[in-house]
């Protein structure tokens, strides 16, 4: 009766300890979750400009200005070479349309940079976030690793003490064995 009590003892705190151990890794996945849905990219208030550049920066690199763009060319060209071909207000070496487009170009250049200049710098941010999660990912996985051990340790412990138990209530069963197997000296 003792032993069977020390037995379920034994199983008692092994099940606390599992709800203690499911416990901590609950709270650490909450505490990892919470640290990535705080991380995750906040879009801060930008001014006019910079939405401004962010558009132009959309547009500029797509298949979409590339397409409209050269449509527009052909048409200047066409028009100024084969509908006013004597009276166009830009002639051959189009001179005036290559001044346009150096004056795109010189403007659509440093918008888009802006652009890109802020996008490296929310990279950079985004960057610095990631390797602090890994960073953290990495500490509560030594943590675990350490809580594991530890209750390996501990469940290496509880098995020791059920083998000598066993010993114990073994050499008790053999003592009585014994006890009852001597032939009793009353004849």
């Amino acid at each position: 009766m003792k032993n069977k009590k020390y037995v379920l003892d034994l199983l008692k705190s092994e099940d606390e300890q599992l709800h203690k151990m499911h416990d901590i890794i609950e709270k650490a996945i909450t505490e990892e979750t919470l640290i990535t849905t705080t991380i995750q990219d906040t879009d801060e208030e930008r001014t006019y400009g910079e939405k401004l550049s962010d558009r132009v920066a959309e547009l500029g690199g797509s298949w979409k200005f590339i397409i409209i763009f050269g449509v527009l060319l052909m048409i200047w060209i066409f028009y100024n070479t084969e509908i006013k071909h004597n009276k166009s207000f830009d002639p051959y070496p189009y001179i005036l349309l290559n001044l346009i487009l150096s004056c795109i170009a010189a403007i659509q250049a440093p918008i888009i940079m802006m652009s890109q200049n802020r996008k490296e710098v929310k990279d950079r941010k985004r960057a610095i976030n990631d390797y602090m999660i890994n960073l953290k990912s990495e500490i509560e996985i030594r943590n675990l690793h350490e809580k594991v051990d530890l209750s390996i340790i501990d469940q290496y412990k509880h098995l020791c003490d059920i083998q000598q138990k066993q010993l114990e209530l073994l050499e008790e069963l053999n003592k009585k064995v014994k006890m009852l197997s001597k032939p009793t000296n009353n004849s």
